[in-house]
Order: structure tokens, then sequence, then C-alpha cells
């Protein structure tokens, strides 16, 4: 069985329009790329409650899930310790993950010509950044060693931690695909069929929808309707998708349809994963 993939974003950034996310288009991206694709997301607040019931559903499903943000050792965040709420565990420092944040600090050092004081303040902070849920494993970062991590719940969910810093969540997570998701790539190939409809209302395009979805399992009818496209104007976008080998019948009776009822249709579109 292939897993539902989700993604959990961590930021009151997010929430208030300070920054506007980018990681959702990019994990549908990914994803997409081997075949695969995003069954859920959500937005979480700096709000270590939030967080944590997040994580508890998450842990409580059998899919891979992705979490961007709120890892660092600032005040701000929180994921860390959440996570660890989350599974019932302790946070224990990972010697791994240390060294990788002690390795990166005498880089730094070393790049500003300093000496390296394992017991400056602000180094002893940074290995808080190591201080992760007992039993976690580690992800590599490629822009600066400080590692994300994973973790697995009760109900088989895994659950992967990266940074909100695209720059660096972005690499972490095609890490993760590769490595450890590559026996789902396209094991399911999705096919996608599509019509414009010109002057057509949906209320009179939904006996059709439940009948082509009721005569074909497996496949969904979905109605996109627009009011001020740029090219197209008022339209609805008909289609159906679902498994690649059984959409195509589908959509010839859902194209035949509309044609009998005499609608001006437009292009059609044609996607594939």
């Amino acid at each position: 069985m292939i897993p539902a993939f989700g993604l959990i974003i961590v930021g009151d950034e997010i929430l208030s329009g300070k920054r506007v996310d980018k990681h959702l288009p990019t994990v549908v991206r990914l994803l997409a790329e081997r075949g695969l694709a995003l069954a859920w997301a959500e937005i979480v607040g700096d709000d270590r409650p939030r967080i944590t019931a997040a994580l508890q559903r998450a842990f409580a499903t059998r899919d891979v899930v992705f979490s961007c943000g709120g890892i660092g050792a600032t005040p701000d965040d929180h994921t860390r310790q959440c996570a660890a709420a989350a599974l019932g565990v302790p946070l224990l420092a990972h010697p791994e993950a240390q060294a990788l944040i002690t390795e990166r600090m005498r880089d730094v050092a070393r790049e500003k010509d300093e000496a390296f004081d394992a017991a400056r303040p602000d180094n002893v902070q940074r290995l808080q950044m190591g201080v992760l849920p007992a039993g976690a494993r580690l992800i590599p970062n490629s822009y600066n060693k400080i590692a994300g991590f994973s973790c697995t719940g009760p109900g088989g969910g895994q659950v992967h931690f990266v940074p909100g810093f695209p720059v660096m969540a972005w690499p972490m997570i095609e890490w993760v695909l590769e490595h450890q998701c590559a026996q789902w790539f396209h094991r399911a190939p999705q096919l996608e069929h599509s019509v414009v409809v010109f002057g057509a209302a949906e209320s009179a395009l939904t006996p059709l929808m439940q009948r082509i979805e009721a005569g074909h399992a497996g496949v969904k009818v979905f109605s996109l309707p627009s009011v001020d496209h740029p090219v197209h104007g008022a339209h609805i976008e008909l289609g159906v998708k679902g498994a690649a080998d059984r959409v195509p019948a589908a959509w010839q009776q859902l194209l035949a349809t509309l044609h009998e009822m005499r609608l001006a249709l437009g292009p059609e579109i044609e996607r594939r994963q």
C-alpha cells in the first residue's frame, strides 16, 4: 500500500502574512515528480498545544508527513518539544546531531578567523537544536550541517521534521523521498482529463458527474468554476481523475455526454502523474 502524504507548516509568520508560504506548492511538485500526491496539509501557529495536537494526529496515522519550521533553539521554536510531547517520550541530547552542530560552529569560527569556544553561551544554546525526541533519526542538512530529524508514531506514521527555511527544507525533503520512499515512486500512475465548458451551470452538470462516479469505481469527477479567467472568461473546467487505467473510459463517457448536451466546449486538458 502506498501511504498518504501530508504536510504541516509551522509558524506565526505564515498566519500573520509576514511570510508567504512556499512549502505547499514545492512539496506538491516534489511528490508529483515521483508519481506521488499530497493528501492533506495543515498550517499551525507557534502555539505548543496546537502543534502537539497536529503532531498527535499525524503520528496516529500511517501517513508520511513533512513538518516544516520551528525546530530551532529560540523561544518561539516549539516543534522539537511538541514532537516529544506528542509521542510521550523525553527530549534527549542526540550525540550525532550535537557533533554536527559543533562542527558547524567550528566552521563558522574558522571562517571569521576566531578561536572556537564551546563554552560560550551562544554556542551552548545552539546545541539545543541537537536535543531531540528519544529515538529520533537524523535527516542530513547539506546547507549548514544542522540536521533535521524523523520520528515514528505508535500507528506507524512517519513525521519528518525540517527547518522552515526553503533553502534547507526542500533538499532535506528530497533526501527523505529518495532514501525512504523510493519504493512507492510511480507505483500508481494517475491521469486527469478535463475540458473547458462554457455557458453551463454546475447544478445542471451535477447529475452527469454523479453518473460518471457511480459507473467508474476509483474515478473522481471534478468541476472548477471560474468567473474571471484572463483567457476563457466565465467557464467551468469539468474533468475526471484517478488511476491511469480507469480514467479513459470515464473521460470518453463524460465527453460524449457533453457533446450530446450541445454545450460549448473549449480546450481539453490532460495531466499525468
